[in-house]
């Protein structure tokens, strides 16, 4: 997976280290982004779904607006 990925998001510095040290060949050249997210969420956690949502759309292009067909 880090392989094909072209934008690596991690909530904690701690994980971007532990990424680095465990796949530092398959990163080369990669975005790796650190959101600063406390890992101390549970998982889906609502609070945590909407830090994510704000944060990791900071650092993707926004989605195409689509027009509906004219009538």
């Amino acid at each position: 997976m880090v392989a094909s990925a072209d934008v690596i998001f991690v909530m904690e510095k701690a994980h971007r280290s532990k990424l680095q040290r465990r796949f530092r060949a398959a990163l080369g050249g990669k975005r790796v982004v650190c959101l600063d997210i406390p890992d101390e969420y549970d998982f889906m956690q609502p609070e945590l779904v909407r830090l994510l949502k704000t944060k990791v759309s900071r650092h993707l292009p926004a989605a195409p607006v689509t027009q509906k067909p004219k009538a």
